[in-house]
């Protein structure tokens, strides 16, 4: 069947959300986080767009722009294209890291850009990694209090109030608000614990423990590995904290 197309946004301005192939993860430390927004800010000259919000969660992304120069479709592909680079070098891997159409939804009212605004940086508190949105170090909402570095604030903090400093306090609450928020978001498969990701390493890797994997011989147990990761979407981190093996061969595999 052909793809939908995409509905272009009047306003626009674009909530995307991008997440990697097979839901695994996009960032394996703090400094793939860092390059991650260093290239969203590289190309914002370049293409002319303005970023209102970024959420990075781990096996996906949240981000709010609107364009300027280029269409949303080469945006993404800058973005992208410039990440997937840099981070197949650090990791000595090939190949797709996203998957291979991002999800998009146009923003055509000022009230649902403050839904979205509200939604993308609850994200990591609706997902358990942080108490407060403030917590959260891979999100734009630090930004809009402190210094601002990737993000165009006056937007956004405008709608509020046009003193700053009330403006400021009246974004902190509204984001920090209770709600019901259903936006554009990844389906969420069953998370796989660690006493079912022991259970599937064994029956696969024909182990009576999960760190006997590492006795295998060298081909077989990567093949083993890239089932685990490929086939029952185990993440790279419990293959690496069950099995004992080092994550840079589990990221080769």
């Amino acid at each position: 069947m052909p793809r939908k197309a995409r509905k272009k946004s009047e306003s626009g301005i674009y909530h995307m959300m991008m997440r990697r192939i097979n839901r695994q993860s996009i960032f394996e430390d703090e400094e793939d986080c860092v390059k991650f927004i260093q290239t969203i800010q590289q190309y914002k000259e370049k293409s002319g767009y303005q970023i209102y919000a970024y959420c990075l969660m781990g096996n996906h992304v949240h981000l709010l722009l609107k364009i300027g120069k280029e269409p949303l479709e080469q945006i993404m592909r800058r973005i992208c294209g410039s990440y997937v680079y840099w981070y197949n070098s650090k990791y000595q891997r090939i190949g797709n890291l996203f998957q291979d159409r991002f999800k998009s939804e146009p923003v055509e009212s000022e009230t649902y850009f403050l839904i979205l605004l509200r939604y993308i940086h609850q994200n990591p508190v609706k997902a358990g990694l942080v108490r407060d949105v403030e917590q959260y170090k891979w999100s734009s909402f630090i930004e809009y209090i402190n210094k601002t570095e990737v993000v165009d604030v006056d937007f956004a903090l405008e709608i509020f109030n046009g003193d700053r400093e009330t403006a400021k306090n009246s974004f902190t609450q509204y984001i920090r608000g209770a709600n019901d928020d259903i936006c554009l978001d990844i389906e969420e498969k069953h998370r796989i614990t660690d006493e079912e990701a022991r259970d599937i390493i064994k029956k696969v890797c024909h182990v009576e423990n999960a760190s006997d994997i590492q006795k295998a011989d060298i081909a077989i147990r990567n093949a083993y590995l890239k089932e685990l990761k490929d086939r029952y979407s185990l993440s790279i981190r419990q293959i690496e904290r069950l099995t004992g093996i080092n994550r840079g061969i589990v990221l080769k595999t």
